[in-house]
């Protein structure tokens, strides 16, 4: 019963130098640990280390997205037009729904930016 109510923890190991480097930003930032790591994490940029075949999934991953929201609304659409509305899913579910998307489209356009050093040698070449 005491571990219900905490949030799930992120742990990785890091080198001594590393926890040197980390522990520096923190002392610099004025923030307390956690306050740092989640910020770090939420908004920093991402840095992308790979070739454009290791991306591509990203962009695929985006366009099946975009294709199962249009899925969605098509028959939520028909759903409202067939049935009586006292089935449809609560404004709390829709949120929830909402957020999780927001989120995983963020990083995905979040790591599509940081990859995009990629192709901006063969735009640049075409020019």
């Amino acid at each position: 019963m005491s571990n219900q109510h905490k949030h799930p923890t992120i742990s990785f190991r890091i080198s001594a130098a590393e926890r040197k480097q980390i522990e520096a930003r923190i002392l610099a930032s004025g923030m307390m640990k956690k306050d740092y790591f989640v910020r770090s994490c939420i908004y920093n940029r991402i840095c992308v280390v790979g070739k454009k075949e290791a991306i591509y999934p990203l962009v695929q991953t985006v366009n099946a997205l975009y294709l199962q929201l249009l899925e969605m609304q098509n028959a939520f659409t028909e759903y409202c037009e067939q049935q009586a509305l006292n089935n449809l899913p609560t404004s709390d579910e829709i949120k929830e729904l909402q957020t999780d998307y927001n989120n995983m489209l963020t990083a995905i356009i979040d790591l599509l930016d940081g990859a995009k050093y990629l192709w901006e040698g063969e735009h640049h070449e075409t020019k």
